[in-house]
């Protein structure tokens, strides 16, 4: 490496054109068990020299784990619209029937926006999977909004704003609980099949129990239908998601909602948004919003019709949810 010149990671999106899809992560992406998967974009010497090709709008991205401040809250509002990235998960964050976005997080993403000063929020879809890599590396949206899990090992790769919510853990299971499963210890001491989610965290979940082999489907649409079919004994999913996609199938039906354990602390089940490392003023601005919300009830209102109870809100903060970051403030 030549002397004098300083090793920097930038990523670049050409003005005007479509970054490319990130490829999903694998199962263990975002999980709160206690394997830790890294991925960095890492560039040679004398990266200050792209700035002299036109038409490639490139950004410094901070050392990996250091929070920066960031200025994409006044490039949003200049530009008045802001990408949201959604996952197809009810209740969380979808595109219904008429194309437009709706869920839980997008929901307050309409009202937390425009109170910043971004009037038009613009959802990107992608796979569960590839929200992180499709924020942080392809960025091909400017804040994951899908209800996303808060954890240490998602923590080391984004920043989240404080929770919207707190969810408990339910199975779906045959009609009639025939196996009496009732929490990931009864699965694996009956040894019993159990599925989950692409990329759920309820499958470390499961494997920090003691399952050896879970099951990966889609969703938990798939899930019922695994259930249902008997390829598997319990799907493994959030209370509100497994509530939902059981009503009015008459084969399977929802175990009561627990509090899942890993190691003897509570593996919590609290969502919020995604932000970039570097965009930390807008986390902080996006909170304070949030905050308001959750003063006056309106958080509440918002996410009623998706299922949210009282039993669902949370004063939890990002920071209890995740270890101290090098270089935070």
């Amino acid at each position: 490496m030549h002397q004098g010149l300083k090793l920097v990671r930038i990523s670049c999106v050409e003005s005007g054109s479509r970054a490319p899809m990130a490829p999903p992560l694998g199962n263990n992406e975002g999980f709160i068990g206690k394997t830790v998967r890294r991925r960095s974009l890492l560039t040679g010497a004398g990266v200050a020299a792209l700035g002299v090709f036109g038409g490639a709008a490139c950004s410094r991205v901070p050392e990996e784990g250091k929070v920066e401040g960031g200025d994409l809250l006044d490039r949003l509002r200049d530009a008045g619209t802001v990408r949201i990235g959604v996952a197809g998960e009810v209740p969380f964050g979808y595109i219904d029937k008429n194309g437009e976005v709706t869920g839980e997080a997008p929901e307050i993403a309409k009202v937390i926006f425009p109170r910043l000063g971004v009037p038009k929020v613009k959802a990107v879809p992608t796979k569960f999977g590839a929200l992180i890599p499709g924020l942080t590396q392809a960025r091909q949206f400017d804040v994951v909004s899908a209800g996303m899990y808060i954890s240490p090992v998602r923590c080391e790769r984004v920043l989240f704003s404080d929770p919207d919510y707190l969810m408990l853990d339910s199975f779906i299971v045959k009609k009639g609980n025939p196996h009496g499963i009732k929490k990931y210890e009864d699965i694996v001491k009956k040894g019993l099949k159990v599925a989950s989610g692409t990329a759920y965290a309820q499958i470390a979940t499961a494997e920090a129990a003691g399952s050896k082999s879970v099951l990966v489907v889609p969703d938990q649409v798939a899930g019922a239908d695994a259930v249902a079919l008997g390829r598997v004994d319990a799907f493994a999913g959030t209370a509100v998601t497994v509530r939902d996609v059981v009503k009015g199938n008459p084969r399977v039906e929802a175990t009561k909602p627990f509090q899942p354990f890993i190691d003897g602390e509570p593996a919590y089940g609290a969502g919020g948004f995604a932000f970039r490392l570097e965009e930390k003023n807008l986390r902080d601005a996006f909170n304070k919003e949030l905050h308001k919300l959750k003063e006056s009830g309106e958080l509440l209102r918002i996410v009623k019709p998706f299922g949210f109870t009282e039993t669902e809100m949370t004063d939890l903060t990002a920071a209890k949810l995740c270890p101290p970051v090098k270089g935070a403030s």
